[in-house]
């Protein structure tokens, strides 16, 4: 499997708790932190609930 590089470009400041936890999850919270991730299903769809607040490297 490929991994994906997850970069947080915007805060998390006004979001709701669901993509607040998806974010803590992902490993991330601050921003410009870098994390790299299996592509896996799962990790698409958390990446689409904080999509307006991540950028994604495959």
């Amino acid at each position: 499997m490929s991994k994906l590089k997850i970069k947080q470009t915007k805060s998390q400041n006004g979001a709701n708790h669901a993509q607040r936890e998806t974010l803590r999850s992902l490993r991330l919270g601050k921003i410009n932190r870098v994390v790299e991730h299996e592509d896996t299903p799962q990790l698409r769809g958390m990446i689409h609930r904080v999509r307006h607040l991540v950028e994604i490297e495959e």
